[in-house]
């Protein structure tokens, strides 16, 4: 029999150029700790729900995608480098989507960035040998796929693990409350130099735009399973929020996809050198 896990947690570029890890000391025990947690579930499949910050999808954003092959950017201190993809079991489950009436959109070859990398080399012991189903979900990109959506679409992920007698890992990445000039502003063509010089003329603005007591909520919710509550804080999400805070549509397809069940926080910690409220959460182990 197969069994499932679920992880939430954020992700934010000024970790990795926190090289000396000053920063952010709760939320690193988050991360240590669930860390360990993972690899005691030694998971033989990862399905990542990540978003994209306008790279890998800038002409064209789809609501929900499946990678069959992908590489990650060189980011954080990491050089470029391919996924391991298993490439027929990501086209099985895109399948399965398209026969539970999602018209997915499938991907060869996309780079994708921190979104997908950060969590990969936190939360793994040997990121570049698991093999990992990349599902990009739009978080950036208006209009954007409704909370209630995102959890119909990680069920689906979900019921086709089902059938599977494997351990899986459901990561959902992004959140929890931050909004970084550069998605503020719609444009889809900006340069890196452009993105980077936005944030740092808008950075003391971000750096007070996180909101801890909607970070507090969203998390509450999610250790009740509280779908009802999740989808109200997640559609007002850019309101309440920031645009980042956009985000958690991934937590909430983990966490379906997981079996909808609670996913505990187990830190939280407001860093505003890395203008986001930062967050981990872990489920426990289910038959799936």
């Amino acid at each position: 029999m197969g069994s499932k896990l679920t992880l939430c947690a954020s992700h934010a570029p000024g970790m990795d150029r926190d090289t000396e890890g000053k920063l952010g000391a709760e939320f690193r025990r988050g991360v240590a700790q669930a860390r360990a947690r993972v690899a005691e579930f030694d998971p033989e499949v990862i399905v990542l729900f990540g978003g994209d910050h306008r790279r890998a999808f800038a002409q064209v954003a789809p609501s929900f995608a499946v990678a069959y092959t992908a590489d990650l950017l060189p980011e954080g201190g990491h050089e470029a480098e391919d996924l391991n993809v298993p490439t027929e079991l990501a086209r099985e489950l895109a399948f399965s989507l398209v026969a539970a009436s999602f018209d997915i959109s499938v991907c060869r070859d996309v780079s994708l960035d921190h979104a997908f990398g950060q969590p990969l080399h936190h939360y793994l012991a040997e990121p570049a040998k698991a093999q990992v189903i990349p599902v990009p979900v739009n978080c950036a990109s208006p209009p954007l796929p409704s909370a209630a959506r995102a959890l119909e679409f990680g069920r689906a992920v979900g019921a086709f693990f089902d059938n599977l007698d494997k351990r899986v890992l459901f990561i959902g990445t992004g959140g929890l409350s931050h909004s970084p000039p550069s998605l503020e502003d719609e444009r889809h063509d900006k340069t890196e130099a452009e993105r980077r010089a936005q944030i740092q003329a808008g950075f003391e603005a971000a750096s007070q735009a996180i909101k801890p007591e909607w970070d507090k909520a969203f998390l509450d919710a999610l250790g009740r399973w509280d779908e009802a509550e999740l989808v109200r804080l997640a559609d007002r999400a850019t309101e309440d929020a920031g645009v980042g805070a956009n985000e958690v549509r991934t937590w909430l397809a983990a966490g379906a996809a997981g079996g909808g069940r609670p996913v505990e926080a187990i830190a939280y910690e407001a860093v505003k050198e890395w203008i986001t409220g930062m967050g981990v959460a872990i489920g426990t182990p289910s038959a799936s």
